[in-house]
């Protein structure tokens, strides 16, 4: 956008005589450019400045953001993320890149249209304006969003929303839009979770209880009407009942608390203090609310959660990986895409220029009938 100009231009020049193709936005949160402070410090200012993510007074906030926080915590941060960063770099950037590779390898030559899928990041780069863009220069006239969440909340898929539609008002020609607002109770969705665990309890047996840590959120958010507490359990409860498990062997609990304010309960920090001394010494982790590993599972489950259980007196404690780029995984999310985009395709059976032609014929007979 040149300086003065109000909208985005689209650099992909209408043909008349084209199919216009489908774009696929896969999004997730994102992550920092670096572990290091200077890294840190913009991707932090950019999350905890989101309205959807911290519901606080503008201006307070905005002060003890800048004042205190984004001069304390950025240094803090890095070190944290030191330690899951590999030579590819921020894991859940790594596995996201893969993760949008494999379901646009499984969506070629599902469809008649051209179909074109770019990885946007909520926070951080690559940015979603930048991947929308990318999709606008490939001729993406419909555009579906599929945020990788799985279970509905205002800060993950709402926000997600927010940054796309933010972008959208900038442009003077909008595509058509369908956004995928999650999938905690899909079949395939529970069938891949339970099948990652059950390989596990395969080859090392299966623990006293399987504790499910999905992330937190401020208590009010859902008396606010924010449905992410519910979802979660039923996305645990029919996981627990796809294994076979009763009541009292599997618990929900919540992670990755901010601030001081009460968040969902129970925290899983306190659950797996308190797990050994009921009788649980072993325990199989799980988070089912992200669907690729990063900081909150490496090293707050895999890490710091794990010294709370075993300093308790755990005996065994094993950490069960995000879906990551199972096949299983990549091939619902393309069967989930391809379901969302049913009748943005051309006809069966009909070839793209064919099917242009015939509605082309169509829009003109309809122009020139009589009236009555």
């Amino acid at each position: 956008m040149k300086a003065g100009d109000r909208y985005f231009r689209s650099p992909a020049a209408p043909d008349h005589g084209e199919v216009s193709a489908i774009g696929v936005l896969v999004a997730n949160l994102g992550t920092p450019a670096a572990p290091t402070a200077k890294g840190l410090r913009p991707f932090l200012a950019e999350f905890l400045a989101d309205p959807r993510v911290i519901e606080l007074p503008r201006l307070a906030w905005w002060l003890l953001l800048h004042g205190i926080i984004l001069r304390t915590r950025p240094a803090k941060s890095a070190a944290l993320y030191r330690k899951v960063w590999s030579d590819e770099g921020s894991p859940l950037l790594v596995i996201a890149r893969r993760q949008a590779a494999g379901i646009a390898e499984r969506l070629l030559g599902r469809l008649r249209r051209p179909v074109h899928v770019a990885l946007g990041m909520r926070y951080g780069e690559p940015s979603i304006a930048a991947a929308l863009r990318g999709l606008d220069a490939e001729g993406c006239r419909k555009l579906l969003v599929l945020p990788l969440y799985p279970q509905y909340s205002g800060p993950t898929i709402g926000s997600t929303f927010d940054a796309v539609t933010a972008e959208l008002r900038r442009w003077r020609w909008v595509p058509e839009l369908r956004t995928v607002n999650g999938y905690h109770d899909d079949p395939r969705y529970v069938a891949a979770l339970a099948a990652s665990i059950a390989e596990l309890w395969r080859h090392g047996g299966e623990p006293d209880k399987l504790v499910f840590s999905f992330h937190g959120m401020p208590r009010r958010y859902f008396e606010g009407g924010d449905p992410y507490f519910c979802l979660c359990q039923k996305t645990a409860r029919l996981v627990a009942e796809s294994l076979g498990l009763g009541e009292d062997r599997w618990i929900v609990s919540f992670q990755s608390l901010f601030g001081r304010e009460e968040w969902l309960r129970p925290y899983t920090d306190a659950t797996m203090r308190a797990l050994p001394g009921l009788g649980a010494k072993r325990v199989d982790i799980v988070s089912p609310a992200f669907s690729a590993d990063c900081l909150e599972t490496l090293e707050e489950l895999d890490g710091l959660n794990r010294e709370f259980f075993m300093h308790a007196g755990g005996e065994r404690y094993r950490y069960i990986p995000c879906l990551n780029d199972r096949p299983d995984h990549l091939g619902f999310l393309a069967e989930l895409a391809l379901e969302n985009l049913e009748g943005w395709d051309a006809a069966p059976g009909v070839e793209p220029a064919a099917e242009a032609a015939a509605a082309a014929r169509r829009a003109e007979a309809m122009r020139t009938r009589p009236p009555g």
